[in-house]
């Protein structure tokens, strides 16, 4: 009854067989092992990008960081939404490793909209030397809130994006659960939209520690690979990087991990809802926000479930005052598991 984050889960059998079967002999380091030639080409055909520049990371935030900061000078701002993970979560990592250029928030929930995004680009780069110039645009795949940019909207505010020749990175931390939910390719959902960098996530979705970083014109991948250098972020022995990677790629393990997961957050959506919880967004993949009562929360977190709570005290105040929670499903939750969480209520 585990809802924390799918970032406590287990690591996907056929990502720790991989680990086992690199841990064997000799292979050049630093990311010229012969397994990350394989996962390479892996990647730019599930991409049909045969010329894009792949690297690999061990966190989100080195990939996101590191990958805009490729594309930012430090006098030039981000345009990302008010939640977006880069604001909210990565401890000014993007602007540390992007030399101090600054993050711009577009005004609106979760998902960014042309109008908006064109208004707030509008609004900078005005003041001349005394203001920031404008920078990327970055999109939240799965938002922190859920929910996910269909096609067309990427394709939109890419639009907007180039209007001002300006580049788009997508974070993807929860790509595979997007692209699930959305029945389209790893292309239609990036370059054929319009985005010029992906970080690609791994970690939440079953493997041990590794990310993605796929630029898809290789302008930047020298820059790319110095920042990454001088940031700390180039492994040595890098086989056990691309050996996860190889893993979580192997006959579409990726996609069925992605699947069980969204599959398990409609099953416990469905549960919430006939238990009274009021759902606050979309459910679009494998997130939940939802509020129920205090007394229920208790019981619930007495009985076992693991989950966050937020914007309140669980233990003490009125028993029904509502409290926000969050629900997160990975891929090995079990529908016996869901099902137990829902019996307690």
């Amino acid at each position: 009854m585990f809802f924390a984050s799918d970032n406590a889960g287990p690591a996907l059998p056929e990502v720790m067989q991989a680990l086992t079967d690199a841990n064997t002999g000799y292979q050049m380091p630093y990311g010229n092992d012969t397994i990350m030639d394989e996962v390479r080409q892996t990647l730019r055909d599930l991409f049909e990008a045969p010329e894009a520049t792949i690297y690999l990371v061990t966190t989100g935030t080195a990939a996101n960081s590191l990958a805009l900061a490729s594309y930012t000078q430090p006098w030039d701002t981000i345009f990302c939404s008010p939640v977006a993970h880069i604001h909210e979560d990565e401890c000014n990592a993007p602007e540390f490793y992007a030399g101090g250029a600054k993050l711009t928030l577009v005004p609106g929930n979760d998902r960014m909209t042309p109008d908006a995004l064109r208004t707030t680009i509008t609004n900078e780069q005005n003041r001349g030397v005394h203001g920031p110039q404008r920078g990327p645009v970055s999109i939240t795949q799965v938002t922190e809130q859920g929910g996910v940019y269909s096609v067309e909207e990427i394709q939109a505010l890419s639009a907007v994006a180039k209007e001002f020749d300006l580049p788009v990175h997508l974070d993807g931390a929860r790509f595979a659960n997007a692209l699930v939910a959305l029945g389209c390719t790893p292309a239609e959902m990036t370059w054929k939209a319009g985005v010029d960098m992906v970080s690609f996530g791994g970690t939440k979705n079953g493997c041990m520690g590794v990310e993605a970083v796929i630029f898809f014109e290789p302008t930047k991948a020298w820059e790319f690979e110095l920042r990454r250098k001088r940031g700390a972020h180039l492994l040595s022995k890098h086989r056990y990087l691309s050996a996860q990677m190889s893993g979580y790629l192997k006959e579409g393990a990726w996609l069925k991990a992605a699947t069980k997961a969204n599959d398990n957050c409609a099953h416990l959506l469905s549960g919430l809802k006939a238990n009274g919880a009021n759902i606050l967004h979309s459910v679009d993949a494998n997130i939940i926000f939802a509020t129920l009562p205090r007394a229920v929360h208790q019981k619930l977190l007495g009985s076992g479930a693991v989950y966050y709570v937020m914007g309140g005290d669980v233990d003490a105040g009125d028993p029904d005052e509502q409290l926000m929670a969050r629900f997160v499903c990975d891929w090995s939750l079990s529908t016996q598991q869901i099902d137990q969480f829902i019996s307690l209520f």
